[in-house]
């Protein structure tokens, strides 16, 4: 069994992490491209991949980039939880959408003082990559949600706690490391 949500969100470093033809049209869907490093993919590549989203009724954002969001056309953009400038705020007069990400209660506030609508909240379960570092659980999530109605959650989610997810109060999931190491999680979330 699986728990159903609002929203899925997918974070993608390369567009070459998702096959869009594997995925079913659906307006659940919001994709965004986060590039780590400086370096922009093909432009003519990024441009077929914003009209593949576009006709299968996927959401676009393109993380702290503003040129490109505009020049992609993008639904919106995601600023990152380093992220603490309050001059995206315009953006909500040009029908832009703001998504945000937090890992604790002060960027929870900065966030929604950005104009975010929605707030990724990070991290959900251990992780593999930092297992150093801490984690908050379903119920320390949910304390948080609380706090705020729009918070999504984030990190560490994978195959085998996908069934944990009934028990989150929250629209929607996040998923980011597993979409590159397993493709095949995309088939079993749609």
């Amino acid at each position: 069994m699986f728990a159903f949500k609002k929203k899925y969100f997918l974070i993608i470093e390369s567009i070459k992490d998702l096959k869009l033809k594997n995925i079913k049209k659906t307006n659940k869907l919001i994709i965004i491209y986060r590039r780590t490093d400086k370096k922009i993919e093909n432009i003519n590549e990024l441009e077929k991949f914003r009209k593949n989203c576009r006709l299968k009724s996927f959401k676009f954002f393109v993380a702290n980039n503003l040129k490109l969001a505009v020049y992609l056309k993008a639904d919106g953009l995601y600023i990152s939880a380093h992220n603490r400038s309050y001059r995206y705020l315009y953006l909500k007069n040009l029908n832009y959408s703001l998504i945000g990400s937090a890992h604790c209660t002060e960027e929870i506030h900065l966030k929604k003082k950005q104009g975010c609508e929605q707030i990724l909240m990070s991290r959900l379960f251990k992780v593999n990559y930092d297992s150093n570092k801490s984690f908050l659980g379903v119920v320390r999530f949910n304390n948080y949600s609380k706090m705020s109605k729009n918070l999504i959650a984030l990190g560490g989610i994978k195959q085998s706690n996908l069934n944990t997810l009934k028990n989150l109060v929250c629209e929607g999931i996040a998923i980011m490391t597993e979409i590159k190491k397993k493709p095949a999680i995309s088939s079993r979330l749609f």
